[in-house]
């Protein structure tokens, strides 16, 4: 049941993490990463492996690995250790101290800084990125985990706590890890990237209607019907989507990742992405943030 100081909770979640952002040092999720590592080495036989057994070996690593500490967060349920968990699942500060240090030496006409700056939140080889490229990157980054970093982990904390959003934040740490179609994690991350697409099946489509909301709307929900489809992940198209015709630029196109040339969809409707526009896609997620709490408070008295 919504009430009042869960929404307090919240907001103090948020706060904590616009005030202080994520750990320097000694991260959780640093940790946990290790955890994922080693459980992977002992759980994974062969690469790609038995295309059952290792996607039944996928699905328990997962179960062990995040199963025993939500339990521990749904004991520990209260006021305090909720807000500290909502802190520790957001990562709205740290989205935006990233895409600044994109945007600040692209600015400045240093683009092999920009490049640099950039190859640290996104996959792809950057390169050999032009400007344009630089700034469609991280525009995109910034669009797709806002949904990821923020969206999501309010979503889930607002239907159970910081249970909720620890849940979220550790299945997307180990899609990240685990989830990719390579010849290692094929069948082994088959889970985590299934578990993950699951959790952030109703985030996305919020996300991609708040960014509607909040940006060129009609422009938004356009190319949300009309492209969200040829994306390449189910969530990530309508968030992306939405979000470059809520800007009111164009995404997507070719990209080089590990060393492979891919042509993706154009997203967006308008010009190119410009470094501008990082800003901007930082500030929209951001007034989605303040959007979703003001919300959040208001059906908390509604159904209190």
């Amino acid at each position: 049941m919504f009430y009042f100081p869960t929404a307090l909770v919240a907001l103090a979640g948020v706060l904590l993490d616009r005030l202080l952002g994520e750990p320097r040092r000694w991260h959780p999720l640093v940790g946990f990463g290790r955890l994922a590592e080693t459980m992977e080495r002992a759980m994974r036989r062969g690469a790609p492996g038995h295309p059952v057994g290792n996607r039944l070996r996928g699905l328990a690593a997962w179960a062990l690995l995040v199963v025993p500490f939500v339990a521990l967060a749904v004991w520990l349920a209260h006021p305090v250790p909720d807000a500290l968990l909502l802190w520790f699942a957001l990562g709205g500060r740290s989205l935006g101290e990233h895409a600044r240090a994109v945007a600040a030496p692209l600015a400045a006409g240093d683009l092999a800084a920009a490049r640099e700056r950039v190859g640290m939140i996104v996959s792809r080889d950057t390169t050999q990125l032009d400007e344009t490229g630089v700034a469609t990157a991280a525009v995109e980054s910034v669009l797709e985990n806002g949904n990821d970093a923020v969206f999501g982990a309010l979503f889930w904390f607002f239907l159970f706590g910081g249970a909720g959003a620890l849940l979220f934040r550790l299945a997307n740490t180990l899609d990240a890890m685990w989830g990719y179609r390579d010849d290692r994690r094929r069948y082994f991350g088959w889970a985590a990237a299934r578990i993950d697409d699951l959790l952030n099946f109703v985030p996305a489509r919020l996300t991609a209607l708040t960014y509607a909301l909040l940006g060129a709307t009609r422009n938004a929900l356009a190319c949300w019907r009309t492209q969200a489809a040829l994306w390449g992940s189910p969530n990530a198209g309508p968030v992306m989507a939405a979000g470059a015709g809520a800007l009111g630029v164009t995404l997507g196109g070719p990209a080089i990742y590990h060393g492979q040339a891919e042509e993706r969809a154009i997203l967006g409707a308008g010009e190119a992405a410009t470094g501008a526009d990082i800003a901007r896609a930082v500030a929209l997620v951001e007034r989605g943030q303040w959007l979703w709490l003001i919300a959040f408070v208001v059906w908390s008295f509604a159904s209190a």
